[in-house]
């Protein structure tokens, strides 16, 4: 068995064009992100997968590797299933976002454990605690109803659980946000990418829903690191400084 984390890496960005090649404290962005990916401890490798040969290049010259992905891949799931090759149905794969350079290696060990010691999920993810109303409310913020044992039940971009009654404390515990991070098994990701993307996966433009439509259990672990993302100009610069302040 194999643990790979692979980190999808697109040039293109809406907001933010050329993002993953953004410098950051000294570094291309990316570069920050293999960097925090290395340090965990479970990973017995660790790629960038991506469709341009300036993310290669830029990653390749900081001592870190590479692969070429067609760009009309249609999600960062599919991405890291083609970047990581013929990979075997015990493996773990771990799916990082590449705009995340304060990602907390912990977590992805977290992550990969669950997966190690307990046979019924097929992948895991994670969640931090929702803190306030307007969170609640956005459709930005991904919301996770859980089981008695952690493992999720339903993802929405709506608030979920509905609060019948407006009697809920936010603060208690209930309601959780997703952390855009998931493992995978082998097996069950060759299964995911041939599955075609179900009617609650392009409603709610989540695709962790197709993983559920499927009848996967997916475990999800808590953590209280909301994690600091990488959207817009202006996020970089903010991380930019708290990347400088920990050299």
């Amino acid at each position: 068995m194999k643990v790979l984390g692979i980190i999808p890496s697109r040039f293109g960005s809406s907001r933010f064009p050329g993002k993953p090649l953004a410098i950051l404290a000294g570094k291309p962005l990316v570069t920050w992100v293999v960097d925090a990916v290395k340090k965990a401890s479970s990973l017995d490798d660790v790629l960038v997968a991506t469709d341009d040969e300036r993310i290669v290049e830029a990653v390749e010259s900081y001592g870190g590797r590479a692969v070429m992905t067609p760009s009309e891949l249609p999600s960062g799931t599919d991405r890291i299933a083609c970047a990581a090759g013929d990979f075997a149905d015990d493996d773990i794969l771990v799916n990082i976002q590449g705009d995340e350079p304060l990602i907390d290696p912990k977590l992805i060990d977290e992550l990969v454990l669950k997966l190690k010691n307990d046979p019924r999920w097929s992948m895991a993810t994670a969640v931090t605690p929702i803190k306030s109303a307007a969170d609640l409310a956005a459709k930005s913020v991904v919301k996770v109803v859980l089981d008695r044992d952690d493992g999720a039940l339903y993802f929405s971009r709506a608030p979920i659980p509905c609060d019948r009654d407006a009697e809920s404390d936010i603060a208690g515990g209930l309601y959780v946000r997703h952390l855009g991070i998931y493992a995978y098994r082998g097996a069950f990701l060759r299964r995911y990418i041939a599955e075609k993307p179900c009617a609650l996966e392009m409603t709610e433009k989540l695709e962790q829903l197709r993983a559920l439509w499927m009848g996967a259990k997916i475990a999800v672990v808590r953590t209280d690191d909301e994690g600091v993302g990488v959207d817009t100009p202006e996020d970089a610069e903010r991380v930019s400084a708290i990347l400088a302040s920990r050299a």
